[in-house]
This record gives C-alpha cells, sequence and structure tokens, in this order.
C-alpha cells in the first residue's frame, strides 16, 4: 500500500521535466494526495470503531493503485490532480482498519505496529525504484505496471469467509476490551502537534530531495538513489524504534528521535554530495524511529477509540505535512530548492520541544 505514497513523490521530478511543471504545480500534486488523505481518514477511523468492515482494506489497496496509474492519462493538470486524489482516498481507507487490526489481533503495542510499519516503509524505499523501472516502459504499459502492486495487495487482503471472519472475532475481538483507561485528550492533541511538525519535515525532504540533488548537478538516477536511501533509512527506522521502545519507553525514545533528526537534515543541505546520501539515510531513520510509537501512544491516550486514533496519527497528522510542500515549492521557484529546505533542518527542535511533555500512557487493555 505505501509504495503509492512514495510513488507520488517520485513522480515529481519526472512531472517537472516531463510535463514542465514548476515547483510549486509539482508540489501541488503531494498535496492532492495528502489532502483528501488527511481529510478523510480519521472519518475512516471512527468507522472501524463503529462497525466490521473488512472489505475496506482491499477496496483502499485498489483505489490507491488505480489512482496513480491514472496519472499516465495525461489529460491535464485538474485530471493528474485527481487521479491522486483517487490514490489518496484509498491510502485514507487502508490505513485505520489495517493499524486497528494490528493492534486488537496482536496486542503487543510497539512491536507489533513497528513491523506493520516497516512493511509500509519498505513500499516506500521500493516507490522510486518501482517508477523509474515502470516508466522506462514506453506508453501507457508502464503506467498500468505500477498497478500491479495494488493487485497483489487487493488479492492477500480480500476479505475473510464468515467462518474465520467468526474465529477471528472470538479470538482477537476481546483485545484491549478489559477496563477501559480514561482518555487523556490534552496529551493526544499534544501528541498530534509533534506528529504534524515530523510530517512536515519528512514529506518536504521526500518531496524536493530528489530535485535538491539534481540541482547539486546530480542526474535522474542520482536523485532516485537519495530518495530511495530516504526511504530505506526510514525502514530500518521504523524497526529499531520498537526495540529502542523496550529499551527506554516510548516517549523517552520519541524525543531522543527528534533530537537526532535535526543534525542529519541540516548534512543533507551543508555536506558533500556522498555524504548527503548517508545523512538522508539517518535522518529518516531519527524521524521514523517515532513514528509505529505515535500510533500506539495515540490509541493508548483515546483507548476506547483506538481507530479513530490510528487515523488521526496515521492520516490527518501525517498528511497535514502536504500542505506545507506548496510553501516549500514556492520558495524553490523563488530561490533555490537548498534555501526552501532550510527551515526543516529547525523543525525537529520544535517537535523535540512538544514531546518533553508527553505522559507515559498505561498500555491500552
Amino acid at each position: 500500500m505505501d509504495v503509492y505514497q512514495g510513488a507520488v513523490a517520485a513522480l515529481v521530478p519526472y512531472l517537472v521535466s516531463e510535463r514542465a511543471y514548476g515547483y510549486a504545480a509539482a508540489s501541488g500534486v503531494v498535496l492532492a494526495a495528502s489532502l483528501l488523505s488527511s481529510v478523510v481518514q480519521p472519518l475512516f477511523g471512527a468507522l472501524t470503531d463503529r462497525w466490521s468492515v473488512p472489505w475496506l482494506i482491499p477496496a483502499g489497496t485498489a483505489a490507491a493503485g488505480l489512482g496513480i496509474a491514472a496519472v499516465g492519462a495525461d489529460a491535464g493538470y485538474p485530471a493528474t490532480l485527481a487521479a491522486v486524489a483517487l490514490s489518496g482516498l484509498g491510502v485514507a481507507a487502508y490505513h485505520p482498519a489495517a493499524a486497528r487490526l494490528v493492534r486488537t489481533s496482536l496486542g503487543d503495542g510497539h512491536t507489533a505496529m513497528s513491523w506493520f510499519a516497516l512493511g509500509g516503509n519498505i513500499g516506500f524505499a521500493c516507490a522510486p525504484l518501482l517508477v523509474v523501472g515502470a516508466l522506462s516502459v514506453s506508453g501507457a504499459t508502464g503506467w498500468w505496471l505500477l498497478a500491479l502492486p495494488a493487485l497483489l495487495g487487493v488479492f492477500l487482503n480480500r476479505p475473510p469467509s464468515a467462518r474465520r471472519r467468526a474465529g477471528a472475532d472470538a479470538s482477537g475481538g476481546g483485545a484491549g476490551r478489559g477496563v477501559p483507561a480514561a482518555e487523556d485528550r490534552r496529551a493526544f492533541l499534544r501528541l498530534s502537534l509533534v506528529v504534524v511538525v515530523r510530517s512536515v519535515v519528512f514529506i518536504g525532504l521526500s518531496t524536493f530531495i530528489a530535485l535538491y540533488v539534481r540541482e547539486r548537478g546530480g542526474g535522474g538516477t542520482a536523485g532516485a538513489v537519495a530518495l530511495s536511501a530516504l526511504f530505506a533509512g526510514s525502514a530500518g527506522g521504523t524497526l529499531l524504534g520498537g526495540r529502542l521502545a523496550a529499551r527506554w519507553g516510548r516517549v523517552t525514545t520519541v524525543r531522543r528521535a527528534y533530537a537526532a533528526s535535526g543534525p542529519a537534515v541540516a548534512g543533507i543541505l551543508f555536506l558533500p554530495l556522498p555524504l548527503a546520501y548517508g545523512c538522508a539515510a539517518l535522518a529518516a531513520a531519527a524521524l521514523y524511529v517515532p513514528f509505529s510509537l505515535q500510533v500506539t501512544l495515540g490509541q493508548d491516550y483515546l483507548p476506547t477509540r483506538m481507530g479513530t486514533a490510528s487515523g488521526v496519527t496515521l492520516g490527518l497528522t501525517v498528511s497535514v505535512g502536504g500542505l506545507a510542500s506548496p510553501l516549500i515549492g514556492a520558495a524553490a521557484d523563488a530561490f533555490s530548492v537548498r534555501t526552501a529546505l532550510l527551515p526543516l533542518a529547525v523543525l525537529p527542535l520544535l517537535a523535540w520541544a512538544l514531546a518533553r511533555r508527553l505522559p507515559e500512557p498505561a498500555p491500552a487493555g
């Protein structure tokens, strides 16, 4: 599924070079994918809290893949925006249902969620290479190749039969159904602000790092390598987050990760290009160490509304980062990509300051 979120960022250099989009227009494509997802994802989360909707996962997967494939129609800028918005809608449908399923079925919060998020980050890391490989095939065939992962996902995530679903409800439906802990809405709001800041930093990097590398003299392949390094680092950070949380606790791990991410982002902007690749991987790792931990923290701050909490931490606040992309793109058009990315080296300090006052909740259930 997350290969399609990564594909939107990976398409930005193509849209700039092949369709002559400006930086602001190209970042508007990222905004279109993020905006619908950010608004709708909490609603899907609330839906999963109220009803059992197992079909939501394969349906969302199909919409995400078809939306990206439809970008190849090249029917004009509005049609491109509509296609990536469809993909964003599919992402919005998938994530809350899947995150709630992971937590209620497996119970062990940050460890299970880190493995779930790792799969998504592997998809992110593969997205640039998938886009480059598929678009090397001329014509519409290359674009439809981008839909193949979605077809596989639909098959793997097809709804269970009635008997299997009844057995799953009997065995896993009671997870977290003990005496519910009290909600901590203030902590959840503060956590949401932390995730918003993190989202601005990571989506800004993922949208513009390939263009930044090209601005510094690297070619299209170098840009794809930089983007893959960023996404590969995110995969490693996600898995590391669960291990560190078992040693330090979730909140302490979140704080330390944000303290480390600022210098790594600065290294991308100021160190020579070969070293910048390593800094991209380190920055992504530091930004993704908190990722799964923030999902389970949100679920524990709102223990009776896990789907809603998942929709906010995975959707609304994560996708809000896409709202900043046009601003970064406008600054890149007016000055340079490096100048536009400079604030991203400072924002992790804000996330660290906000996280300092987060409490460590008891696990839900």
